[in-house]
């Protein structure tokens, strides 16, 4: 169905009207660093909670669910998301679904809050440098 919220915005060179749009957010790749924050519902997390709670936090997406203050919504969405998978309940994973939406914790719906995540060079040189070096050694070796 398309209308305003369903529609995966275009990129700034390929839109008919050039008015202002807010825009794209950069999250670093590494995520966000430090301990998660104490977890805020009353009732008191189980250990897997406590697990997919911390791993959460580590994600690039964490940076913005911490400036906004989103700690509530997020374990709500771990609640949802593991009772959902413990018994499959179609209602909660929809809800689960929508949760995850709302966090970005998918591609689109990153597109859809305008969240990247920014290009770690230094993470991509490491991974092609061992090959480069690997390379380097056979063509020494043959060359011997």
């Amino acid at each position: 169905m398309a209308g305003p919220g369903n529609t995966i915005p275009k990129p700034a060179d390929q839109r008919r009207r050039r008015n202002a749009v807010p825009g794209t957010v950069e999250l670093p790749a590494k995520g966000r660093r430090g301990r998660p924050p104490a977890w805020p519902l009353d009732v008191q997390p189980t250990e897997a909670q406590r697990r997919l709670w911390a791993r959460l936090w580590r994600t690039p997406q964490a940076v913005a669910w911490q400036q906004f203050e989103w700690s509530r919504v997020v374990a709500r969405y771990v609640r949802v998301v593991l009772e959902a998978e413990d018994e499959l309940d179609v209602k909660l994973l929809a809800e689960a679904r929508q949760l995850e939406d709302r966090l970005g914790l998918s591609p689109l719906a990153m597109l859809r809050l305008r969240w990247t995540v920014a290009a770690d060079e230094l993470a991509d040189q490491r991974e092609t440098a061992p090959a480069d070096a690997e390379d380097r050694r056979r063509r020494l070796t043959a060359a011997g």
